[in-house]
């Protein structure tokens, strides 16, 4: 049998009102702290450290089955026009766990085209950057995988590679789509850990990717004019 979840005294929660009561002023949910307990052991020290909180994770997912209504999030990007096909995305603020909520500080992307394309080549292009978002999410979640399942990672490293007929976007073949016909990710990972388990941690990375599942599957997207 895996390792189970000990909670600590008040960490059962029976409604979203309850939940919310829980989240301190920083709005990250405080339920104390977990350890793991197996049926042969009380319990363990973590012997592995990956740098990702696993018993802040579970105690979350606990909490959030017994109150959904908190784990409705709400992402915002805001994006501004600087010259040419250069622009500035930020990001700050988004919705989670009943109220309004806030990086430690704002974050920026610039994103532009290559000078193959008469630009001036000021950031990543968008289509790079949408690369960048899937290979980020994908490894964050090998991380948090392995952490859960005790494995200590030495080195993470994805390639990524998305094939485009630009054809699509100069207008030139309209039978030709605008985007990617492809992408392909290739990790080398350095792990405590066989090769079929490490093969089984990007698997289960790749299932529970948001990132993932955006590119892959029919998103409904709205644009309108203000």
């Amino acid at each position: 049998m895996g390792p189970t979840v000990v909670p600590c005294r008040g960490c059962f929660l029976v409604n979203t009102s309850v939940l919310l009561d829980e989240i301190s002023c920083t709005g990250r949910l405080c339920f104390g702290i977990h350890k793991f307990q197996t049926e042969d052991e009380t319990v363990t020290d973590k012997k592995v450290d990956n740098g990702v909180d696993v018993e802040f994770l579970l105690g979350a997912r606990e909490m959030l089955a017994e109150a959904p209504e908190a784990a409705q999030f709400k992402w915002r990007a805001k994006c501004d026009w600087v010259r040419g096909t250069h622009s500035r995305t930020s990001v700050e603020g988004f919705f989670g766990l009943g109220e309004e909520q806030n990086h430690k500080s704002e974050h920026t992307f610039d994103a532009d085209h290559p000078e193959v394309f008469s630009s001036e080549d000021h950031g990543a292009t968008p289509v790079e950057i949408v690369l960048a978002g899937l290979a980020s999410c994908l490894t964050a979640g090998v991380a948090a995988v392995a952490q859960h399942r005790e494995i200590q990672l030495r080195s993470v490293s994805a390639t990524l590679e998305g094939g485009m007929d630009v054809q699509g976007i100069l207008g030139i073949d309209s039978d030709v789509r605008n985007g990617f016909d492809g992408i392909k990710v290739t990790y080398n990972i350095d792990a405590d850990a066989s090769q079929e388990d490490i093969e089984a941690l990007v698997a289960q990375s790749q299932k529970r990717s948001a990132v993932y599942d955006i590119i892959t599957n029919p998103t409904n997207v709205t644009v309108e004019v203000s």
